[in-house]
């Protein structure tokens, strides 16, 4: 039976999904978002390859942390799996976003990280936008959407990158992977990291020299928005 929470957490789903393509970020089915709720133990994600035309909240899935579905008559995104990795590593997180954005896998299918070539970049994200390793065949072969989340945590783990620092990835030859606090800032993160991966690109056809920001200024747009004396924006 339907519960209340789990009624309003499709709303909210849906919203965020319909939000992607709005975005330019999606065309056809490329794409989902999904959120927890780790003090019910529920995930909450889109259908596996439904029309963003006619998707319906009511058709939105709902999984416990193992994937195994609690509601709803439609199979889960087969991304599915790769979410459930990065919420089980990163613990801070409450959504995550993925889609097939042009910019972002551009630098996806080059095998190379977004550089910090300016303060846009650095509001969002404090360092590279790190690309990951190519999958190996047998990775792919045995469990691919399971391996894909892997090698993103491999990623972070290995270069002892925050993933709230930088709430974000690009999986090589394949995608971006954004995410964040809540539903919202994980699209916002989606949106910001399609924006800095063209800008990066046309940057570099510009430059003589590829040359990110300086640290200082890297710190200090990130930390103005994100550090323990932050003062961009309203404090209420």
């Amino acid at each position: 039976m339907e519960t209340s929470f789990c009624k309003q957490y499709k709303k909210k789903i849906l919203e965020a999904n319909l939000a992607l393509p709005k975005a330019g970020l999606v065309k056809l089915t490329w794409g989902n978002v999904s959120m927890i709720d780790r003090d019910e133990g529920i995930i909450v994600i889109k259908p596996s390859g439904v029309s963003y035309s006619t998707m319906s909240f009511d058709q939105m899935v709902v999984t416990d942390l193992d994937g195994r579905v609690l509601e709803g008559n439609l199979s889960p995104s087969s991304d599915l799996p790769t979410h459930l990795v990065l919420y089980k590593a990163f613990p801070e997180i409450g959504a995550v976003v993925h889609t097939h954005s042009k910019y972002a896998v551009e630098w996806a299918q080059s095998g190379r990280d977004i550089p910090p070539y300016g303060t846009t970049h650095a509001d969002a994200f404090y360092g590279n936008i790190p690309c990951t390793r190519e999958l190996t065949e047998e990775e792919v072969l045995k469990d691919y959407e399971v391996e894909t989340g892997r090698v993103i945590v491999e990623t972070f783990t290995s270069r002892g990158i925050s993933p709230i620092a930088v709430p974000g990835a690009i999986v090589n030859g394949h995608g971006p992977f954004t995410w964040g606090k809540d539903v919202d800032a994980a699209v916002m993160n989606s949106i910001i990291l399609e924006e800095v991966a063209e800008m990066a690109l046309f940057s570099e056809l510009l430059m003589k020299e590829r040359k990110p920001i300086p640290n200082y200024l890297l710190d200090k747009h990130y930390y103005r928005k994100h550090g323990p004396n932050a003062y961009y924006g309203q404090r209420v």
